[in-house]
């Protein structure tokens, strides 16, 4: 089949704009995960006495009014069927001080051992749900399932956020929250990565200049 031919912009373009002629090829691969990046959360399930974490990147924002989430979970992960059960779970995101505890949760299995106490993390109770919260996560969300979704090698927990807990020491002189403090990290094909400098805020490239 022959290629079809590249349709490109007739705007004028700077010198820093101007692509490298190799980089106009696209091989075509077969489908697979490679979204980038993505946030590597800790979820928590269970309660404050029997609780478990396990790592999740995928996962994401599904709508805004109301506030709703999801997790996408293997049926033979232990916290599965605690998930499926309780119809709750917390999102912790994670940070470079819990990059350990977040690889860990995400290769070993709560049937085998304590992975909270392995990691040495500290539980909050949840305001709105029965599942716990990491501690030393700078911000949480608490979900309750609204929907399970079978979609194949995952299922999907589609899920209302019922609370935002978040750290005080987070928020700035205007109490605005501050999540560039946090030290977030993301996940891409693989390998972790902390967050990198700014580079603009939401709508910059329509606001009038002053």
């Amino acid at each position: 089949m022959a290629a079809k031919p590249v349709r490109k912009s007739t705007a004028p373009r700077t010198s820093a704009e101007k692509p490298a002629e190799a980089a106009s090829e696209r091989l075509v691969w077969k489908p697979g995960t490679l979204e980038a990046p993505l946030p590597p959360v800790l979820v928590t399930c269970g309660t404050m006495e029997h609780p478990n974490a396990l790592t999740i990147a995928w996962s994401g924002i599904v709508n805004s009014d109301p506030a709703m989430t999801y997790i996408s979970v293997r049926p033979e992960r232990y916290s599965f069927d605690i998930i499926r059960k309780s119809g709750e779970f917390v999102i912790n995101l994670p940070t470079q001080s819990l990059l350990r505890a977040v690889d860990y949760c995400g290769v070993r299995s709560g049937r085998d051992t304590d992975k909270i106490a392995d990691c040495h993390l500290d539980l909050l109770p949840g305001a709105k749900v029965s599942a716990p919260l990491i501690l030393q996560s700078p911000l949480q969300l608490e979900c309750r399932v609204r929907r399970e979704l079978p979609l194949g090698s995952h299922h999907m927990f589609l899920a209302e956020i019922l609370a935002v807990r978040v750290d005080s020491r987070l928020l700035d002189d205007t109490g605005r929250l501050a999540l560039e403090r946090a030290g977030l990290i993301a996940y891409v094909h693989g390998q972790y990565f902390s967050l990198g400098k700014v580079l603009g805020k939401f709508g910059y490239s329509v606001r009038k200049k002053r």
